[in-house]
């Protein structure tokens, strides 16, 4: 996913694809309780990745706005 991609989406499937990036990373954060071995790092990372560049993209939407 990249952030061309994300731009192209509506503000509502940003937030959807945003609550499926969490979803993804609390799994990731259990799997790795359990078993520390079966989950790699680079996995966990590339989620935080995903959800930041969701989150820039939504925020340049509302215009840099806090809200």
């Amino acid at each position: 996913m990249n952030a061309a991609e994300l731009r192209g989406k509506s503000e509502k499937e940003l937030r959807e694809e945003l609550i499926a990036l969490r979803r993804e990373q609390f799994n990731l954060r259990m799997q790795r309780g359990l078993n520390p071995d079966g989950v790699r790092n680079d996995q966990i990372s590339s989620v935080r990745k995903n959800i930041a560049r969701v989150k820039t993209v939504m925020n340049e939407n509302r215009g840099g706005k806090e809200s």
